[in-house]
């Protein structure tokens, strides 16, 4: 299976002799007694942002915002900024807080003496019916249309993640319900069961269908993200009760907040980590010298991979190569008007590398990996209008986003001899989006529209089930919502209540708007006057259209699968949550979830609800939409903000994952019914800059089908597996423990950073399925007639040992 080959590098490093732990560690402790006898200087930073009506955007001059724990502070200005100066470089509590309005606290707020990101705070109007004013800040406080299966994630959390390479998507996989593949090694993000298909990604309210080098097409996991965390303000993760402005979604929705660039002087930031090299500028623009800050900023980075040369480096079977850049252009024409412009892209090249003295296991690699060219692009630009007289605002939003796919499989991959599939594909989308908000005292009513154009051109063949298809399919996607919320009994009470409609011009049924009706209610009531105690519950139906490559795949220069259906996911979820103090929660949900029309292979009769984790093409063949499936489950989570210099969180989620084939009532365990899901991540700082971070990770044993040997004999180095076994076998519980440590300096105007993170600190082993190759003579050429034979496993519980170095300018 090509989702596990990755798992086995750490193993082939140590074969090679190559001790990367006594490297690291001697680089690092070299640094931390060098570095601070050559630059020694401690110098202060400034820390600035802009605080605003969470509601309208309106600036709120004259608020005050603090540093707890000290006499700092500042006050905004006329346009709502505030800069503090000479700030001790350290970790702070920030609170903003303004007359009528309740305060928000920041935690663990990073201030260094390079270039620090603008701390931007949003408060909600807090005027209750007696005319009283509430002023107390609730860190754990959520949206009323999304008020449970929701977690934040703030820029320092994420960059400092333990285990998470910079990378959000492996971020992501330690909050509650979230899990990955099988291995650790791919950023697919499985949510509370649901396949990996089943999420999408926003960006700056832009939908962003690819967030991974060597995507799975018509998927969107992958094994390194392509988003720059050097971006983010923060980044917020929904996995039930999404509010009815997303569309397409069963599972997840993972929105990226993108901040501004610094408007009052250029900045700099480079990365290196363990794959990569990051460099990122930032800065004001159009800013005379006589403004103290400009009202158009920028942030522009570019990324390099180094992954290929440490594969080289150490001989394995295929060289990972990557390039992705990211921008973000805002320009604030005047106070009720403002425009956007973002984008993303990544060009991504696999290539074959034999080693000189290959192994089975690398034999096996060579004979069925693809060799894949990709390259992605999204951009767009985003209008957002204040109103004058009233309290709301419009955003509209015009982006386009492409994928293009050469991916290319031959028996004899080395020599790129007697090709056995391909596909060259290119998916393109405009899309339109307009939003309209209005806030009405307690009231808060939201509409939107969307209209998108798809186009999608493939050439595929597949010579082991005679596939040979060109495709040039060009069709619309369009959308209505509307949702309102109301607050009541002194915002102690509320509701939401909200429905979308979807439809399509390519499907048979897809101007049938009622079939893809779905309403969505939200309610949370707080049982205390202090809202300590908590309970919310929701329900929703969501829709999904099958991607483009299921509606686009053909047969007979027809296309079979125009009957598909939109995947339905009704949901119901309720929680209780506890919170004694203002940095500290405790809850738990109980959640449930039915799946109706899944699409189902014809082919081998799996559901696709098991599929999309690998480097295949997801649903590239025909389908029925006759498939069934359901998750449910507990989840209980602990939440601790940075206080007393420790912050932490930890999950645990008791669930099963259940879908069909053909036969409706059959339900068997999806590939991602692990069961028990235990997650911690957590830290320590230290004093002089030190801070220690923790992840532990378990997961229980996931089930995997069986290898149909004959057939795969004949289909090899395509393998061919009996998924009506799923459940029979499973895997060995997985668990990984990974350590960071980090050490800060600060100089004149510049700020340095180092930090060791190794991951699987107590060498776990970890749990894959059997392997398979062809058995071969002594020469490497295989016996006939062609045999299949189990690859004996090799040992992956080596650790694996990261320097990275962060300077901010």
């Amino acid at each position: 299976m090509l989702l596990y080959k990755f798992s086995s590098v750490e193993a082939q490093m140590r074969t090679k002799g190559i001790n990367l732990i006594r490297i690291v560690f001697s680089i690092l402790l070299l640094a931390a007694f060098v570095v601070p006898v050559t630059l020694h200087a401690q110098n202060s930073g400034v820390l600035s942002g802009y605080v605003t009506d969470a509601q309208t955007g309106d600036p709120l001059p004259g608020a005050t915002v603090r540093l707890e724990g000290t006499e700092r502070g500042a006050a905004t200005d006329t346009n709502g900024y505030f800069t503090i100066e000479k700030v001790a470089p350290r970790s702070y509590t920030v609170t903003a807080s303004f007359v009528g309005y309740q305060s928000v606290t920041r935690y663990n707020v990073v201030v260094n003496s390079g270039n620090n990101p603008d701390i931007n705070f949003a408060l909600e109007p807090s005027v209750n019916e007696l005319g009283e004013i509430s002023v107390e800040p609730d860190p754990y406080d959520q949206p009323p249309e999304n008020p449970l299966s929701r977690q934040e994630l703030s820029q320092v959390q994420i960059a400092s993640y333990p285990g998470g390479n910079n990378d959000i998507a492996k971020v992501a996989q330690s909050l509650p319900g979230v899990s990955g593949s099988v291995g650790g090694f791919r950023n697919d993000v499985i949510i509370r069961g649901g396949a990996p298909s089943e999420n999408v990604y926003y960006l700056d309210g832009i939908e962003i269908p690819v967030i991974n080098h060597f995507a799975t097409q018509g998927s969107a996991g992958g094994p390194v993200g392509l988003l720059n965390v050097s971006f983010f303000e923060g980044v917020s993760l929904s996995t039930s009760s999404f509010p009815a402005r997303y569309d397409d979604v069963l599972s997840g929705v993972l929105q990226f907040d993108q901040r501004n660039g610094n408007a009052r002087h250029y900045g700099a930031n480079i990365r290196v980590g363990a794959s990569e090299t990051a460099f990122t500028v930032e800065g004001p623009l159009l800013k005379s010298e006589e403004e103290s800050y400009a009202n158009t900023t920028f942030i522009a980075s570019v990324r390099r991979s180094y992954l290929q040369l440490l594969f080289q480096l150490i001989d394995l079977p295929f060289l990972p190569d990557y390039w992705d850049y990211q921008y973000k252009l805002n320009h604030k024409i005047d106070n009720f008007n403002e425009l956007t412009i973002t984008g993303v892209g990544a060009i991504d090249d696999f290539r074959i590398n034999k080693p000189d003295n290959i192994t089975a296991e690398q034999q096996a690699t060579l004979d069925q990996v693809p060799i894949i060219k990709q390259w992605s692009s999204t951009g767009g630009i985003s209008w957002r209008h204040r109103f004058r007289n009233t309290d709301g605002y419009l955003r509209t939003t015009l982006s386009s986003s492409a994928f293009d796919n050469n991916f290319r499989q031959y028996r004899d991959n080395e020599n790129k001899d007697g090709l056995i599939q391909s596909t060259q594909s290119r998916e393109w989308s405009t899309t339109l989006r307009s939003e309209y908000n209005r806030f009405i005292e307690n009231w808060s009513i939201s509409a939107g529209l969307m209209l998108e154009n798809n186009q999608y051109t493939t050439q595929s063949f597949r010579s082991f089930d005679d596939v040979r298809f060109d495709t040039d399919l060009d069709f619309l996607r369009y959308g209505a919502y509307g949702q309102v919320t109301r607050e009541w009994k002194n915002n102690r009470f509320s509701t939401s209540l909200g429905i979308r409609a979807d439809g399509n011009t390519f499907t048979d049924d897809g101007n049938k708007l009622w079939r893809t009706l779905s309403p969505r209610l939200a309610v949370s009531y707080a049982i205390d006057a202090h809202s300590r105690w908590e309970i919310n519950a929701s329900a929703g139906r969501y829709f999904k259209i099958p991607p483009t490559t299921i509606l686009g795949f053909q047969q007979n220069n027809s296309f079979v699968n125009r009957n598909a259906d939109y995947i339905r996911s009704d949901h119901l979820v309720a929680g209780l949550s506890f919170t004694p103090r203002k940095s500290t929660q405790l809850s738990v949900e109980g959640f449930y979830k039915r799946y109706e029309a899944y699409p189902v292979s014809r082919s081998d009769s799996v559901s696709l609800a098991n599929l999309g984790a690998d480097f295949d093409i997801f649903g590239n063949e025909a389908i029925l939409s006759t498939g069934a499936g359901r998750a449910y489950g507990i989840e209980l989570t602990y939440q601790q903000k940075l206080i007393s210099n420790f912050y932490g969180l930890l999950a645990y989620t008791l669930y099963w994952s259940e879908f069909t084939g053909f036969e409706k009532n059959r339900f068997l365990p999806s590939r991602w019914d692990n069961r028990h899901l235990l997650t911690f991540t957590g830290g320590y700082q230290l004093p002089r800059n030190w801070e220690i971070g923790g992840r532990l990770r378990i997961l229980g044993g996931a089930p995997y089908p069986v290898l149909k040997r004959d057939a795969s004999e004949e289909t090899y180095p395509n393998l061919v597996f009996d998924y009506s076994t799923l459940g029979e076998q499973r895997l060995d519980l997985f668990n990984a423990l990974d350590l960071r440590i980090d050490k800060k300096w600060n100089f004149n105007r510049w700020a340095l950073n180092l930090y060791l993170e190794i991951s699987n600190v107590l060498a776990s082993n970890i749990p894959n399925p059997p392997e398979y190759g062809l058995e071969r003579n002594a020469d490497g050429t295989p016996v006939q007639p062609r045999q299949i034979i189990e690859i004996e496993e090799l040992d992956n519980s080596s650790r694996r040992p990261t320097l990275g170095i962060v300077i901010d300018i």
